[in-house]
């Protein structure tokens, strides 16, 4: 099992974020405590299981042992890491 933390780097609101995901709903939660992140910051979406987190978190994310992914350079990865966050958000993956 494994947590992910992308390159998406968007501003907003000031900050720039990225976004925190993981092969499993409960290593994602337990990975975004360690980071302090509230359980009520998570995006529970069809779009994609995950924690928005400010470009410093993913820093310490990285740090704490996430794996970096990159949809310039891993796309494949990257697309793989998207699918089960879509599915997680959907109800169908753990």
């Amino acid at each position: 099992m494994a947590v992910y933390v992308d390159d998406a780097v968007t501003l907003w609101r000031g900050h720039r974020w990225a976004h925190l995901m993981a092969d499993s709903l409960d290593e994602l939660h337990a990975f975004a405590a360690r980071l302090g992140l509230r359980r009520e910051k998570f995006q529970h979406k069809t779009s994609g299981a995950h924690y928005d987190v400010p470009a410093v978190l993913r820093e310490q994310a990285l740090h704490l042992g996430a794996i970096a992914i990159s949809r310039h350079t891993d796309r494949a990865r990257m697309r793989a890491v998207i699918a089960r966050a879509k599915a997680q958000g959907r109800g169908e993956a753990p």
